[in-house]
């Protein structure tokens, strides 16, 4: 009988990643404390889109994911509060829409849908055209003095 290959069975854990990169505004940084569960920070991006002549925004809900990620947040949150602009590159994951009720305005009681994602990383950021020196992980400091 010749010899058969053994398979083994191993569970392995599939995802599908959905990422949205871009450049965009940071605005409505705030901590979220629900009902159950831990509080955690929440942030708007406006991302841009189209020809800088006839330039649109696309808004995305972001809960703030990783620790790299959210001393970013917390670092540029003081700028956003200021109601200085705030632009950043980032990269969100996991996008899916949500529909909500306006509570007040002139849209009160009609439907809205919301883009919600999570922010993954921050790329660059610009507060008023300036540069910021933004934390540096332990990886890309890593990858740096490799090239080096």
């Amino acid at each position: 009988m010749p010899d058969q290959p053994q398979v083994k069975s191993q569970a392995q854990s599939a995802y599908f990643n959905l990422h949205v990169e871009g450049v965009g505004y940071l605005n409505r940084v705030r901590t979220v404390t629900p009902k159950k569960g831990q509080e955690f920070l929440a942030c708007t991006v406006s991302a841009m889109r189209g020809s800088t002549a006839d330039l649109g925004y696309t808004k995305f809900d972001c809960k703030v994911s990783g620790a790299e990620a959210v001393k970013i947040i917390k670092l540029l949150e003081v700028d956003v509060a200021d109601e200085k602009p705030v632009l950043i590159g980032f990269k969100i994951g996991d996008i899916y829409p949500e529909m909500f009720t306006y509570e007040k305005g002139d849209k009160k009681g009609q439907q809205g849908v919301s883009i919600r994602g999570r922010l993954l990383r921050v790329k660059f950021a610009k507060v008023n055209g300036e540069a910021v020196d933004l934390p540096q992980t332990a990886q890309s400091s890593q990858t740096e003095s490799v090239a080096a």
